[in-house]
């Protein structure tokens, strides 16, 4: 191990087989472009250096680009049958009343209604009211606005997800 004391997952990741790194990567965020240019530029030498090449992807990518991020989360308050990951992420929506969860339902149709895509934002520690408040908030926004806030959101939850494969322990 290096002086620098490189994260286990990182090291794994860097070594990973293409195929399998590209299939971890699009498991983070679904932007198939994202991924390759993640891809591209292992291996890392530190956390900090995966994070700027996502973030640095994550500002190139195009409409369509984004689009296909967007695609693969579901809805808040209704995490994908199954996944861990999209119910850890949406925990705040989990213990919420049945009338916030309904309002939100309607929220997040009259949002996709609007702007042509899920409501995304980085779940990750709001409660339920927040993103309720949240999605009252963009809903007024302009659809390039809205574009640019999801891009930073996305931002956010590729960096909480990076973090987990780079401090994931090793597999027994």
């Amino acid at each position: 191990m290096t002086s620098t004391s490189m994260p286990p997952g990182l090291v794994r990741f860097n070594a990973l087989e293409e195929h399998v790194a590209f299939a971890a990567l699009l498991d983070a965020c679904a932007s198939t472009v994202w991924a390759r240019r993640l891809l591209a530029a292992r291996p890392y030498a530190g956390p900090e250096d995966l994070y700027v090449a996502s973030d640095s992807a994550m500002a190139e990518l195009t409409a369509d680009d984004l689009a296909e991020a967007m695609a693969g989360h579901p809805p808040i308050g209704r995490p994908k049958p199954g996944d861990p990951t999209s119910a850890r992420e949406q925990r705040g929506m989990a213990g919420a009343s049945e009338d916030l969860k309904s309002e939100m339902l309607e929220l997040n149709l009259a949002y996709q209604e609007k702007f042509g895509h899920v409501f995304l934002i980085c779940a990750t520690g709001r409660t339920g009211e927040q993103m309720r408040d949240a999605v009252k908030e963009r809903i007024g926004n302009a659809p390039e606005r809205e574009r640019e806030i999801v891009r930073t959101e996305l931002g956010k939850i590729n960096r909480i997800r990076l973090a987990r494969i780079v401090e994931e322990e090793a597999r027994a």
